[in-house]
This record gives structure tokens, C-alpha cells and sequence, in this order.
């Protein structure tokens, strides 16, 4: 959530930057600036109200003690009037407050400087590339294809279980992908991020806090009778954790990851391209969260980029970074860079994993703040990342390590698996 002061004292620049979004923030911003002006107004009028009303209430204890009672009771109707006047200004500051804060939740983050014009995914800009795409056997098999073959994973079983979108791993399709979450977490936790298991669901708060609420395009399941939200990545209760927190300077950063399943709607997702692992209404995820001091937020940025390459670099995936346009950029991130890596049997790339700096867009919602050495209170900023999401980075091993007699395994994840081939 932006804040209000940030909005008035930078109103051109934030219309501005918002643009990049293809929205027309004007009017919203104008309202805000409208909204938080009448705010101010009225709780300096419920202030004055309240302090010669506390004025009124000495000078008659005053009177009734000095025997005036006539005269205390002449001010006592005047007291009256003045509590009418403080509920009254009560509850319209309430009002106008509450407005404010349903309009600001409804503002997107502002797009960093860096982050390019576009109009689509189309505009997305490719800024780094790495391994080669291995030629295949003429056989090649995408991995739907090479699921079934291999009896590792089972779509139609999971359609009977649950429905569409919901596969259940066999044998050692299991094995592979318990190897993956192992691995990624080995890998996290070695460069210094302190291991959680987290919820897998979250209250309305929570989803509030880093911005999946409220929910505009519905991809989140809602269990109704409880409030609660199933998560659709650990990026949700792994943030929270910090949510109200007051910390000290020295404390930051604050590393974190964690392996949850995650559960997306993903409705209106049809085709072809969203064939087998592709697209899931439940994946396995190991996730990596910051929490930075302002200053160094987007150091690590870089370092979060450069980790997910190193893992990228040890499964010998040939992979891209896209630096993401205004118009793909998420609701609540300031830069996102995705990480794609290359279905040689499918001939596409397929997005694996999303690094993002919210700077301090989520801390704003989460109250989440540091003393500094001065003793100011100032926002966090918040970063998160796929390291990684199993579903296509699985794909992309089943289909770039496939051979005419099986699939083998990346070197480095054998230890893990304790068979190299299937």
C-alpha cells in the first residue's frame, strides 16, 4: 500500500510511474489526496472539540466546588453539546478514514524506474540468457507424454481424485520431486535463509498484508465457513510472520524459505499451453523472503537473482531472464525479473520462477518497521522469490534429459533421488 504522505508529496511522479501500469491513476490519486485533506480537517475539528470539552469539564468541578452551581449547570448543557459534536466528528472521521484505506488498498505499487513501457507479456525484456538447448532423439516426447511412458505422474488420477489440475506423482516421479524440494531447500538454507514450515492456510489479514487481498481476479480458494484463504504461494504466511513488527536496525535482514504446496484458481487458464505440468491448480513450491533495510533492498535483489542462477547453473537448464514490463508486473512488486527455462520438446519457454522487490508496498499494509540508529521508524523493504516452483522446472527435466531408453538425472541431484535414471 502506498502511503498517503509518499502520494501528496510526489502526486505528478506517482501518476507518472503508475502509467506504466496502462492506468489512468489520476482520479484515484486526486480522491486520495481529497479523502485525506477532509481527514485531517476533522480530526482537527474532533481535537479542538475534544480539548474544550476536557476545559469545560475542569472549569465546572471548579464551580460546583466554589458553590457556583447555577453556573456549572449552564455550562454543563454546553458539555452536552460538545460530546453530540465528538460523536458526530467520530464517527464521519471513521468514515473518511475507512474510504481512504479501501481506496489505497486498491492502488498498485509504483513501477520502479528501471521497469520497461508495454502493453503485454509480449514487452517483457530479455536481459540474460544461459546453457544450450539440447538437440533431442527424433522420438522426443513432451512430458505429459513421457509421464505416462515412464508411469511417474498421473493426470487422469488426479482428475478422478480431485479434478483437472490436481496430478498425482508415482514411483519415482514422487522420489524426483521430493528430491527437487530437498535439494532447493539445502541450497537455500546453505546461502544463509533460516528454513520455515508454514501454514497452508491464512486469514484475511494475512492475504491483506502482502497484497493477494482483495482478491480482483479470484485465483484464490476461500474457505468460506472459517475466513480463510488457501495459500497460493509461501510468500503469503512466510511475510507475515513479520506483520506488526518493530525492529531494530541490527535485526535487518531477515532471510527466510520455505517449501509449501500452493493452490491457484487459475481460472479462465485453457489450451494447449497449459497441457500437464504446465498449469496447476496445486504445485509444490520452496520460496525465499527478505526483509531488508531500505538502503540494501535492492543488493539483494541482485543476490536473490544470482542464487537462482547458481541453482539453475547446477541442474545444466538452459534459461532466460525477463525484466517484466509495467503492464505484467504484479499488483504489489515494484520490479519483478522472471526466470524461464527452455522445453526443448514443447519449443517454448516456460516461466520457473519470480524474483520481485516490493520495497516498502507490503511493509506499508503489514506495519512492518525498523528503528534506525537515529531512532526514526521507518517501512522495511520486502523481497520474494521462487526458488523455485517444481512444476516446470520438473517438466523441463523430464523432456531436456530425455534419451531413447529413459530420462536421467542431473548430476547433482542423484545424491538425492539415489538412482540415476528412469
Amino acid at each position: 500500500m502506498l502511503q498517503v504522505a509518499f502520494i501528496r508529496e510526489n502526486k505528478e511522479d506517482v501518476i507518472k510511474r503508475l502509467a506504466k501500469r496502462n492506468i489512468d491513476a489520476a482520479p484515484m490519486i486526486e480522491e486520495v489526496i481529497v479523502l485525506d485533506e477532509a481527514r485531517r480537517q476533522l480530526q482537527t475539528q474532533l481535537d479542538n472539540t475534544l480539548a474544550e470539552s476536557n476545559t469545560l469539564s475542569k472549569e465546572i468541578g471548579n464551580l460546583f466546588k466554589s458553590g457556583k452551581a447555577a453556573e456549572a449547570n449552564d455550562l454543563k448543557e454546553k458539555t452536552t453539546q460538545l460530546k453530540e459534536d465528538s460523536k458526530r466528528l467520530g464517527d464521519d472521521l471513521n468514515t473518511k478514514a475507512e474510504a481512504l484505506i479501501d481506496l489505497l488498498y486498491k492502488i498498485p505499487n509504483v513501477p520502479h524506474e528501471s521497469v520497461p513501457n508495454g502493453t503485454s507479456e509480449a514487452d517483457n525484456k530479455e536481459i540474460y540468457s544461459e546453457g544450450d538447448i539440447p538437440k533431442l532423439h527424433e522420438a522426443a516426447l513432451p512430458h505429459w507424454e513421457l509421464a505416462k511412458k515412464y508411469d511417474i505422474i498421473d493426470f487422469e488420477l488426479g482428475n478422478k481424485i480431485t479434478g483437472a489440475g490436481f496430478p498425482v506423482y508415482k514411483g519415482k516421479g514422487a522420489r524426483l520431486q521430493r528430491a527437487l524440494i530437498a535439494y532447493f531447500l539445502d541450497k537455500n538454507t546453505a546461502a544463509g535463509y533460516t528454513e520455515y514450515q508454514l501454514p497452508l492456510l491464512v486469514n484475511e489479514t494475512s492475504g491483506f498484508g502482502t497484497g493477494q487481498l482483495p482478491d480482483k481476479e479470484g485465483q484464490m480458494y476461500h474457505v468460506g465457513a472459517d475466513n480463510l484463504y488457501l495459500i497460493p504461494t509461501a510468500e503469503v504466511p512466510g511475510t507475515n510472520i513479520f506483520r506488526g513488527d518493530l525492529l531494530s536496525e541490527s535485526e535487518l535482514p531477515l532471510s527466510i524459505t520455505g517449501y509449501t504446496p500452493c493452490f491457484r484458481r487459475e481460472a479462465g487458464s485453457y489450451g494447449a499451453h497449459v497441457r500437464g505440468l504446465n498449469r496447476l491448480h496445486q504445485f509444490d513450491k520452496v520460496e525465499i523472503i527478505r526483509v531488508e533495510h531500505p538502503e540494501n533492498s535492492y543488493k539483494a535483489f541482485e543476490g536473490m537473482i544470482e542464487h537462482v542462477k547458481d541453482i539453475l547453473k547446477e541442474l545444466k537448464l538452459p534459461y532466460r531472464i525477463l525484466k517484466l514490463c509495467g503492464a505484467d508486473v504484479t499488483f504489489a512488486s515494484a520490479l519483478t525479473y522472471d526466470f524461464e527455462v527452455f522445453s526443448t520438446a514443447q519449443d517454448r519457454w516456460l516461466e520457473i520462477s519470480s524474483v520481485s522487490n516490493f520495497e516498502t508496498f507490503q511493509a506499508n499494509r503489514l506495519k512492518l518497521r525498523f528503528k534506525n540508529q537515529d531512532g526514526k521508524t521507518q517501512l522495511c523493504h520486502t523481497l520474494n522469490g521462487s526458488s523455485l516452483a517444481l512444476p516446470r522446472v520438473l517438466a523441463g527435466i523430464l523432456e531436456n534429459y530425455q534419451t531413447e531408453d529413459g530420462i536421467e538425472i542431473p548430476e547433482v541431484l542423484i545424491p538425492y533421488t539415489g538412482f540415476a535414471k528412469i
